[in-house]
């Protein structure tokens, strides 16, 4: 659709406005973007699912194919990478379409599901890097009883309670509408739309779900390399917890801010800390690689075992 802006200009000016459905009243609005800026931005995108995706396939199938890799962290760090493997093949690529364009075209049940798989993937994640952080704490701070303490069941535990309790929190607040809780009015007439994927959070929403995602997690990494390093003195851990610091902060301060400043923080800003705290996911498999001389090894021997089934040398 073209409106006519008259003015007093030689020449007419014209500003378009697209709509993600056409012919639907009360479709959303097309982010309407030059060509050169969509490009640039699904070249970001798509250069961050492929890193996602092979990064953590190839931390899952070292560890899943090297028995001596079968140990109660890798079982947690493998548990790791299945979870952001999932997020780069599965949330991301829907995500990167809205972003560029402001359209949902797969319904509002799809939405639902997706905005659920992101909420969960993420929070699975954190949870997961903050449980590794406690079992390395274990293994260096109780050396004699690390092995009596940390076994296979514990890590399974460790496991369940990482993919179980992010699941009930996302899909349960999603489906249910907790969300909303106390900002329906605002929902339905500012941001509700046909078309449209915009997940809102009340105040208290935002504040609970940035406490159980970020906020507890992250303390229980920060606190816990703090002991670590007063130990031995060590700084993979702290490159982990850096990344994730850095990765996350920026979006749950603008999460747990936006509800109570009448949702003033443009959408576009918000959007764009997603993909930084997706890029948390990208990051993990390269710290692997540059410290965990396992992974260094493990990606050798199965490239040397290509390179002999294919080339018989």
């Amino acid at each position: 659709m073209i409106f006519l802006n008259n003015s007093s200009h030689i020449s007419d000016v014209y500003v378009e406005i697209q709509y993600c459905y056409d012919s639907v009243s009360g479709s959303c609005k097309k982010n309407v973007q030059p060509l050169s800026l969509q490009f640039s931005m699904f070249a970001f995108m798509a250069f961050a699912i492929l890193v996602t995706i092979t990064g953590n396939l190839l931390v899952i199938t070292s560890i899943a194919h090297f028995k001596q890799l079968h140990t109660t962290t890798n079982c947690l760090i493998l548990s790791l990478a299945v979870c952001d493997f999932f997020l780069g093949a599965f949330v991301m690529p829907c995500s990167a379409v809205r972003s560029v364009y402001g359209c949902w075209y797969l319904g509002d049940f799809v939405c639902k599901v997706h905005s659920s798989m992101d909420i969960m993937l993420s929070t699975t994640s954190t949870f997961h890097l903050s449980f590794i952080s406690v079992d390395r704490y274990l293994a260096v701070c109780t050396p004699l009883l690390y092995r009596s303490i940390v076994n296979s069941v514990t890590a399974l535990l460790m496991i369940i309670t990482s993919w179980v309790f992010p699941a009930i929190f996302a899909y349960g607040m999603i489906f249910s509408n907790l969300n909303l809780k106390g900002s329906e009015h605002y929902f339905e007439t500012q941001v509700q739309c046909v078309g449209g994927c915009t997940m809102i959070l009340s105040p208290a929403s935002a504040a609970f779900s940035t406490i159980f995602a970020f906020f507890i997690p992250g303390l229980i990494m920060l606190s816990i390399y703090l002991k670590i390093y007063v130990v031995i003195k060590a700084n993979t851990l702290a490159v982990v917890v850096g990344v994730f610091l850095i990765c996350w902060t920026p979006f749950f301060l603008c999460n747990i801010m936006d509800p109570f400043i009448g949702y003033s923080i443009p959408p576009t800003l918000t959007d764009a800390l997603v993909w930084f705290g997706y890029m948390n996911s990208s990051f993990n498999p390269l710290v692997y690689a540059f410290f965990y001389s396992w992974f260094r090894k493990g990606d050798f021997k199965m490239y040397r075992i290509h390179v002999k089934w294919n080339w018989g040398v």
